[in-house]
């Protein structure tokens, strides 16, 4: 008697998982629009600033409503550092770094990010690197730099610049892999707001400029620095954190080369900037490379020769 395969049983945690990266991607893939009308009448401090204060605000509620409280001990050190690297540095220097070279440019030197990110997760977290993962994120690299080839060459681009946005790509590595054992100990919701929290404690200097900026900037560019607060930051963020606490730090950061592909759809849709066929085939690649780099072995279907006897209907179902 020939036995049919089983099909694959459902499993939540997984399907939710992936439906908080697919958030988070969407979200911040969506932030890079919204930077370009803040940043023209904020300066980077400022506008870090300003969006890690909406984040705060807007995650402090939620904390009140789910009555969350502090994280274990145990956790804060990932969290001062993830906040200090991530949500401080990195949100400044990468919007000073994009007003000193071209789009292209910062795309092709940030994509660095999630390489780094899968070597310090393997080195310091002892996280596995396989082939399909390997595989997948040359391949959305390589989209990445298609991407950013064909972008290049819309506005001027310095050694300066280029060193801040690796440097940015740096401090984004390390902190996702110093948040990711913070979420051992305490809930997405609590290392999201605390490292928010400690990434805007950086930022205050900037308050004079945030407030003298603020009085003279357009209402759509404050709009857009709020929505990035509390979207990108204190949704996307969250929802990051709860998928990252369930898989690997190599596997989230290759999620994150879907961002190029959907910047260039959304800035389709809501900038009239219409892509390239350069540009369109990078998208591609970078999505290809995700799916690659998720995709799992499928479970080896059983030879004619392994089928067992049926159990008897009175057989125990337990093991």
């Amino acid at each position: 008697m020939m036995s049919t395969a089983r099909p694959a049983p459902f499993r939540r945690p997984e399907v939710l998982a992936a439906g908080a990266a697919t958030v988070t991607v969407v979200l911040w893939a969506s932030a890079f629009v919204s930077i370009r009308s803040a940043g023209e009448a904020y300066s980077p401090g400022a506008l870090a600033l300003g969006r890690l204060l909406s984040g705060v605000l807007t995650l402090g509620v939620i904390c009140l409503l789910r009555r969350e409280g502090l994280p274990a001990r145990p956790a804060w050190r990932g969290i001062a550092i993830s906040g200090l690297l991530w949500f401080g540095f990195y949100m400044v220097v990468l919007n000073w770094g994009e007003q000193q070279v071209d789009a292209g440019t910062a795309a092709l030197v940030v994509n660095v990010g999630p390489i780094l990110i899968a070597l310090l997760g393997a080195r310091l977290l002892g996280d596995a690197l396989p082939p399909r993962l390997l595989a997948g994120m040359a391949v959305s690299f390589a989209g990445a730099v298609t991407v950013g080839l064909s972008m290049s060459g819309e506005g001027g681009s310095s050694l300066f610049g280029v060193v801040l946005c690796l440097l940015a790509a740096v401090a984004y590595a390390g902190g996702v892999v110093a948040q990711k054992p913070a979420l051992g100990h305490a809930s997405a919701l609590q290392v999201t707001t605390f490292g928010c929290l400690v990434g805007a404690v950086l930022c205050l200097p900037f308050t004079g400029q945030l407030v003298t900026e603020a009085a003279d900037a357009p209402v759509s560019a404050t709009l857009n620095m709020v929505y990035l607060g509390v979207f990108p930051t204190a949704l996307a963020f969250t929802t990051w954190a709860y998928a990252l606490a369930r898989t690997t730090a190599g596997r989230m950061g290759a999620t994150t080369y879907a961002v190029p592909a959907l910047v260039v759809l959304m800035s389709w849709l809501a900038l009239g900037e219409v892509p390239g066929l350069l540009t369109l085939a990078g998208g591609a690649l970078c999505l290809a490379g995700v799916a690659v780099s998720r995709s799992r072995k499928r479970a080896r279907a059983a030879a004619p020769d392994e089928v067992t006897e049926p159990r008897p209907e009175n057989a125990s179902r337990s093991a």
